[in-house]
């Protein structure tokens, strides 16, 4: 059962040449079409060109290559070479990617192989997957409920093991939501850790790249190849990428853990409470020593974030206008072809942010809103600025709620946009943050989320590992 076993161990197994790498994408192939029906995890699934290019490297020295033959899924909003890019849109069905995203050149040059685009929320806005505009996403552990989102594909992917390893975009919660629902880990790391080189920019001050596993030892082999500064991208950062995997299992001692005081204030679904206070009492026998802490400005991050993300989107989906590429239509003169392209091409949410965005730029509003919104950005940032003094991580659970049934929240966006309370600070403050789950709630999963200093991966990794060693989440496949 190789689609059972996690990365490291399909490593030393291919290293030992005990296998192929077209046994290992075989396997995951065959796991894939045994549960792709029910969930549809992928929009573009390319497990054959995979299976060509594993025979290829077969003839390859394993030791040249750190994912040697090992498959991963890619979001829709990554550009891989060859393939189509969507970003789950109809704007952009048709439109082949003629290059790779940095992310992808490093994974290629590293050995991995890529099996498949992942579906999403169309242009990465939603919490659901609801809003492909091809189809829902189902969460494997009850497929009458959502997966989370932006990223649900990946997330689901990983946590039926179509794909031990997928690629995510967080640009408000949108890779720990969907991990806390599906129940594996998913890690946002700090803004500027990845390059976002070749990834479709949804608001760019807060769009960060990052990895599912359900190893955490995956996860931080994952992260060492996709990290590091890349010049094609001017917010890179020039900073040293740690062997995260190898820093895993050196003892961390005397941590301080905050809980945000007000993350308690808002409303929360019944026993996710229950499982992250456990969460906590695991961090204290270990002889942490855990404190309140106060985020006074965190109660302004929902409408702070869904001022700052639609005005970039607004200026960012500007270009998708039917004259460069993508979807066009038919019209008798060239306004009237802007107009109905962009109606009939963007969906409900990437319509209505725009709109968002477009009102809060516009004459007479910049300094009412926008201007505000950064202000209190700015505010929020100073607030973990000055929480880290006193603590050297900062616990909370990743969503108030397991996964919402569908249609639930559809109606309400207000609704919807809540259910990332917990992370859109963390996007707003540049931090890394990683979501573990945590526990079950009526066969529900649940997730804890860990926050970092800036460029700290490496201690929300090894807290990871600590308590997967606890809890043995990764034994339980849904499906």
């Amino acid at each position: 059962m190789l689609w059972q076993k996690p990365v490291f161990e399909l490593l030393e197994l291919l290293k030992r040449k005990e296998v192929k790498p077209s046994e290992v994408v075989q396997a995951f192939y065959e796991r894939f079409s045994q549960t792709e029906e029910k969930v549809r995890a992928y929009i573009t699934p390319t497990y054959e060109q995979a299976l060509q290019q594993a025979k290829e490297l077969e003839g390859k020295n394993p030791e040249d290559y750190p994912l040697y033959g090992i498959p991963i899924a890619i979001k829709d909003n990554i550009n891989v070479e060859g393939y189509p890019t969507t970003c789950a849109s109809k704007i952009l069905e048709g439109y082949i990617s003629p290059y790779d995203a940095t992310v992808i050149e490093r994974l290629k040059k590293a050995g991995a192989l890529i099996v498949g685009k992942t579906n999403m929320d169309e242009f990465a806005m939603g919490s659901s997957t609801e809003y492909s505009a091809f189809f829902p996403t189902k969460n494997p552990w009850d497929l009458e409920r959502v997966p989370g989102g932006s990223s649900g594909g990946s997330a689901v992917a990983v946590a039926v093991l179509s794909a031990p390893l997928s690629l995510g975009s967080d640009t408000g919660g949108s890779i720990r939501q969907p991990a806390s629902f599906c129940g594996v880990i998913g890690l946002k790391p700090t803004y500027g850790r990845v390059s976002r080189y070749g990834l479709v920019a949804f608001a760019s001050s807060l769009d960060q790249i990052g990895p599912f596993g359900r190893r955490t030892k995956d996860v931080a082999l994952l992260m060492e190849i996709i990290s590091g500064y890349d010049p094609k991208d001017s917010t890179s950062a020039k900073v040293e990428v740690p062997k995260f995997s190898e820093e895993l299992e050196r003892e961390v001692k005397g941590l301080k853990v905050g809980i945000p005081k007000e993350f308690f204030e808002f409303e929360m679904e019944e026993g996710v409470k229950e499982c992250f206070d456990n969460f906590v009492k695991f961090f204290e026998g270990l002889g942490f020593e855990v404190e309140e802490i106060s985020l006074p400005h965190s109660k302004y991050a929902i409408p702070t974030y869904y001022i700052i993300a639609p005005c970039e989107a607004s200026s960012n989906l500007a270009r998708y206008d039917g004259v460069r590429y993508g979807y066009r239509a038919r019209a008798k003169d060239i306004n009237e072809m802007y107009a109905k392209t962009r109606d009939e091409g963007f969906g409900p949410e990437v319509k209505r942010r725009i709109l968002l965005g477009t009102f809060a730029l516009s004459t007479g509003y910049y300094e009412a809103y926008y201007l505000k919104a950064m202000k209190v950005r700015a505010l929020i940032k100073r607030d973990f600025e000055e929480a880290f003094k006193k603590v050297d991580v900062i616990a909370c659970p990743t969503s108030p709620s397991t996964a919402f049934k569908f249609g639930e929240r559809t109606q309400d966006p207000i609704k919807m946009y809540l259910a990332d309370i917990f992370t859109v600070s963390v996007n707003l403050a540049g931090l890394p943050a990683i979501s573990v789950p945590i526990g079950r709630v009526n066969n529900l999963p649940v997730g804890g989320q860990l926050i970092g200093r800036p460029f700290d991966e490496a201690t929300l990794l090894k807290l990871s590992y600590l308590w997967e060693q606890h809890y043995k989440h990764y034994q339980e496949i849904p499906l």
